[in-house]
């Protein structure tokens, strides 16, 4: 099942749709940094008071991110989403309902380099996620880094984004009145560095916190220690087809000088920094702009999981290649209809 929309007239739709296009790259790339400058530098003017009241309004809501975030159904509905789904143009496909009184872990993949299938479907009402899948509040893990910034953290958590850490996701799955849909990007920005056109590869191989997660246990990225929560919740593969062709990327072949760089600087800063181009605003030969290629993200049947509070190494192998088995059976089922030539097929590192 999916949703479609009419198609709109051409001349002025696809300028509103590349000038939506911007301000999202715009927003992931430049819109944090702008956040902090202003915050800083608004102290030395007349309307310093605006930053010192944000200060002491970011200490007092400081776990908020942490407890479901803020959303706005105003923001997440704005004609602006709708204008960026045509561009691409991205639709979303349910091949399975879902039942809005349980809570739900959905792996996303692959991670693209700036994830626009994951932001649109789950952080935005333009590809029809209410209607597709009623009753259930989508929340979309995001690295904890963005939410430190002033006024950023505000607009990103208004889409229904929160922390990549282990109390915003018991937070959301442990709700015993169900109705929660937590997506994770789960090859994160390592993942990122191999997101390239015709690329199937996914970082997944050996991140078994996933599957942790559905047992009932979570973890934080750069933490490895686990914590016991009371509930086991069901794992949903998702595949997103198109999502690594929107972007060229330089080549960074593992044991390059670029690729051991990129690789230092996650470990440093948490996020990766893949050197991506495409298109231009007004012209189409080079730029930061993606270029205008359909993305299709299929969400797969739900994987029940058992509740264990405690787990043994050889149960949570058990499930992570039954999750590893899905996702193949996801990806081959439904490649043909997006033009993925027959002999491609997903490789696990």
């Amino acid at each position: 099942m999916r949703v479609e929309f009419a198609p709109r007239s051409v001349p002025l739709q696809r300028r509103l749709q590349t000038a939506s296009v911007v301000q999202w790259v715009f927003s992931f790339l430049g819109l944090g940094q702008c956040c902090i400058v202003a915050f800083i530098a608004l102290f030395f003017t007349r309307f310093w008071l605006v930053s010192a009241l944000y200060a002491a309004w970011w200490l007092i809501d400081r776990e908020k991110p942490r407890k479901g975030g803020r959303r706005s159904q105003i923001l997440r509905n704005s004609i602006v989403w709708r204008y960026m789904r045509d561009y691409f143009p991205i639709t979303l496909v349910k091949t399975a309902d879902l039942d809005p009184r349980q809570n739900y872990l959905v792996g996303f993949h692959p991670h693209g380099v700036l994830a626009a299938g994951a932001f649109l479907n789950f952080c935005t009402e333009a590809s029809g996620f209410s209607t597709l899948f009623p009753g259930l509040t989508p929340h979309l893990m995001m690295l904890s880094l963005w939410f430190r910034i002033p006024f950023f953290r505000d607009y990103v958590m208004s889409g229904g984004l929160i922390p990549s850490d282990k109390e915003s996701a018991s937070y959301v799955l442990q709700k015993p009145e169900g109705g929660n849909l937590l997506a994770i990007i789960v090859g994160g920005a390592q993942e990122a560095l191999d997101a390239r056109p015709g690329s199937f590869t996914l970082l997944l191989k050996n991140r078994k916190g996933f599957e942790r997660r559905g047992f009932g246990m979570g973890f934080a990225n750069r933490d490895t220690r686990l914590v016991l929560t009371p509930c086991s919740t069901p794992l949903v593969p998702a595949f997103s087809f198109g999502e690594n062709d929107v972007f060229d990327q330089v080549k960074n072949p593992k044991g390059s000088w670029l690729r051991r760089i990129q690789h230092c600087l996650q470990q440093i800063m948490g996020i990766s920094l893949p050197l991506f181009h495409a298109r231009g605003i007004f012209q189409y030969s080079f730029g930061l702009i993606p270029y205008r290629r359909p993305i299709c993200t299929v969400v797969g049947k739900p994987i029940p999981v058992q509740k264990k509070h405690r787990p043994s190494e050889e149960e949570v192998d058990q499930l992570h290649q039954k999750y590893l088995n899905e996702l193949s059976d996801l990806f081959e089922k439904h490649k043909a209809k997006y033009n993925v030539p027959e002999d491609s097929h997903l490789e696990f590192i």
